[in-house]
């Protein structure tokens, strides 16, 4: 399967962005331009089901990996996976081979309790309203991009939680970076030193949500600052 992706940036090292449930490549719509603007060619796709990319009749975590893999350069200088893009990641990154990996608060396990099912189910319903209380730090860009991703989103996705695999995190194959929230409740204080044991490096943007690139742009762009993925920025006046 081939995803749909758009592009940032005509720079020779290649970075790949892979967004979370229920969202689409829109969401990277200020990061992309950040790290092109650092010299990247920014690919962002769209999930199976997601964005304008066609819905599966069946999802699992291997699927979801072998089409961004299909879809995207191998051996990128960079890829990031926020949430379950983080998990995408995880189960791609042996055969992607980036040159470094950024998981941004990583669903690196998924749930299979209906109750969480719900939840996103619930979301598909919701309004501006119901996401301006929710993330009130998003700018007016980010949650119109929500909205529509939402409404593109096939929430059947939810329903094949039970087939998606932890992700295979013994080990960091690449050198990789976790960035988190503040709290996480995805990768909680234990877990993160378990993966730093492990050879990951984990940072945490203080104060952030749990996506972290649009609550906290600047604070998510100065995490990939203190691990060389892209040069020192000044924050926003």
């Amino acid at each position: 399967m081939t995803l749909h992706v758009q592009e940032w940036g005509s720079g020779d090292r290649v970075a790949v962005l892979i967004h979370g449930l229920g969202n689409s490549s829109d969401s990277w719509w200020r990061v992309g331009p950040a790290l092109a603007e650092h010299g990247y060619r920014v690919v962002a796709v769209d999930l199976p089901g997601h964005g304008r990319s066609a819905p599966l009749a069946a999802y699992d975590t291997e699927v979801l990996a072998a089409a961004v893999v299909a879809s995207v350069p191998r051996e990128p200088a960079l890829a990031i996976g926020h949430s379950l893009g983080g998990l995408v990641l995880a189960h791609a990154v042996s055969e992607l081979r980036p040159e470094i990996a950024v998981y941004e608060d990583p669903a690196f396990v998924v749930s299979p309790d209906p109750a969480v099912a719900e939840h996103f189910r619930r979301q598909k319903r919701w309004g501006i309203a119901d996401f301006e209380r929710e993330h009130p730090r998003w700018e007016d860009t980010s949650l119109r991009h929500k909205l529509a991703a939402l409404a593109a989103w096939d929430a059947t996705t939810v329903d094949h939680f039970g087939s998606f695999a932890p992700a295979p995190v013994a080990t960091a194959v690449v050198p990789s970076v976790i960035v988190l929230a503040d709290p996480s409740r995805l990768v909680p204080p234990p877990f993160a030193d378990t993966l730093s044991g492990r050879g990951f490096a984990v940072d945490v943007v203080p104060g952030s949500g749990h996506v972290i690139h649009l609550d906290d742009h600047d604070g998510f762009l100065a995490a990939l600052t203190r691990h060389g993925v892209i040069g020192a920025v000044r924050a926003r006046p």
